[in-house]
């Protein structure tokens, strides 16, 4: 092997749709990246959309990318370019901006294409290290643990639970796993990125956005001249943005991708660069699908109808509520008016003021009551209306199990290990400690989707994640089981 045999070539695609009448806040792109090491070539693409060919499973709700992409885009790159369609890992950053996103399906392929085209055209020898960073000031476990061992996720379909019901928070993962990419005189090629948080905050005027992995690009890019930021989203499925709920400040994504990209150049400093081999691994598992929908739905059902029972009569409305509900926030000791006049209620002896007092306080405490059983009816109903869209899905597919593509590629001490699932954080957590290697990236989001990949721990507590969900929960063992054998065939 001489001194200098790995070689790398990155390019991008502008893939934002060609509607005039889409309000665009900022472009989204197709990033590739081209690794030959003289007996291995790999493909690594970076998207700005939500899925890959999750347009079926999503039964088309995430609808910018279909089933077909990934098929015809690998047949492309083999035929033409003489990679193997088993080396191309395809990572969506997950961006929730309103769509429609992206261009047309053919113009899909054929720029992505035209991408790793251009990206293997343009190869030159390169020396490449990795390292990690951290960022915890941005990102928040969503799914909040309750003190009655229950599950609630942080949704605008959902409102938040009462404060005092709250427990406390899950995992989440804070590193950044980076790959530094340098030409031979020293100066940066591309910076491969991999972070963890739902890309779901926008920015104001709900544009079109790539969302914070945008803005952390751009701030890598504008740093390091010459350089290809290229973001690889991680086990993010119960991660969100700290501020996602946040109603007091303008919706913006722009201040915490800023912060990721600074916390990237900060931890890139420190990683030194050199000559490694490259290897590539692929396998395709079956995963179960889920078969107790309907006993959810029957358990979700029984706390239906428990608390439409709780329900009862109540003397106050939302007018008369909002100001009661105010004044006695305000002042609990004096309520209705001031100080003195209750002292001097006390000097004659009369229970009046007090008396009022009660019969408010009762009727401010039934009207919350009242209101909180709203609140958890309707997550109720949507928790019942997504499980049976799930059913659906599962019955429609014919089949007891859905494929899962994993793949893994070796850089020198560096892994990284792609899953179509959005795997929770936990999984993600799970597979850097048995990995054996210090580096390991987890992407999710990659070369496919199948919706959310939970614990099995999480299935009984009911959050959102194991609610939109196709999978059994003995999915966990099994998928942790293949993808550190298939690390280990590195």
């Amino acid at each position: 092997m001489s001194t200098h045999c790995l070689r790398a070539g990155v390019a991008r695609a502008d893939i934002t749709t060609d509607d005039k009448r889409a309000a665009v806040n900022d472009p989204l792109y197709a990033k590739a990246l081209v690794l030959d090491d003289g007996a291995v070539q790999t493909v690594i693409i970076s998207m700005d959309t939500t899925a890959i060919g999750g347009r079926r499973v999503s039964a088309g709700m995430l609808n910018d990318v279909g089933e077909d992409f990934l098929p015809d885009l690998r047949y492309r790159i083999e035929r033409k370019l003489g990679i193997s369609g088993f080396n191309v890992l395809v990572n969506a950053s997950h961006t929730h901006p309103p769509g429609p996103l992206l261009c047309n399906d053919y113009q899909q392929v054929e720029r992505v294409f035209n991408a790793v085209k251009q990206a293997q055209k343009t190869m030159e020898p390169v020396t490449i290290g990795w390292g990690k960073g951290r960022e915890d000031r941005i990102s928040i476990n969503r799914t909040l643990r309750l003190k009655d061992g229950r599950a609630w996720t942080m949704r605008h379909g959902y409102p938040c639970p009462p404060d005092e019901d709250v427990a406390g928070l899950g995992p989440i993962d804070p590193e950044i796993g980076i790959i530094r990419i340098d030409r031979l005189d020293g100066r940066p090629l591309a910076v491969v990125y991999n972070f963890a948080c739902h890309p779901l905050i926008g920015m104001p005027g709900a544009g079109i956005t790539a969302n914070y992995p945008g803005f952390a690009s751009k701030v890598i890019e504008d740093n390091l001249d010459g350089a290809m930021a290229i973001f690889l989203q991680g086990a993010a499925g119960d991660v969100n943005e700290l501020h996602y709920k946040n109603v007091n400040i303008p919706r913006s994504s722009e201040p915490g991708g800023t912060l990721l990209g600074l916390s990237t150049l900060g931890a890139l400093k420190s990683i030194k660069t050199g000559t490694h081999p490259l290897s590539v691994a692929f396998t395709t598992i079956d995963l179960p699908r889920r078969t107790d929908i309907p006993q959810r739905i029957d358990a979700l059902a029984k706390r239906q109808n428990e608390l439409l029972r709780s329900l009862r009569g109540m003397s106050l409305n939302f007018k008369a509520f909002l100001p009661l509900y105010i004044k006695y926030g305000l002042n609990p000791e004096f309520p209705s008016d001031y100080s003195y006049i209750y002292m001097h209620a006390h000097q004659i002896a009369s229970n009046e003021l007090a008396d009022m007092d009660a019969v408010n306080r009762a009727n401010i405490n039934r009207y919350l009551a009242n209101i909180r059983s709203m609140e958890e009816l309707s997550k109720i109903q949507d928790d019942i209306e997504t499980l049976l869209k799930h059913q659906q899905i599962n019955a429609q597919a014919g089949q007891s199990t859905i494929p899962a593509e994993l793949m893994a590629i070796k850089l020198g001490e560096c892994v990284i290990l792609s899953a179509p699932i959005e795997l929770l954080a936990q999984i993600g957590l799970n597979i850097k400690a048995a990995s054996g290697y210090e580096h390991t990236l987890v992407a999710g989001y990659s070369n496919g989707y199948m919706h959310y990949g939970a614990p099995v721990a999480d299935y009984d507590a009911g959050g959102y994640e194991v609610t939109e969900c196709l999978l059994a929960s003995d999915w966990q063992s099994m998928f942790e089981k293949a993808a550190i054998s298939l690390i280990r065939q590195l």
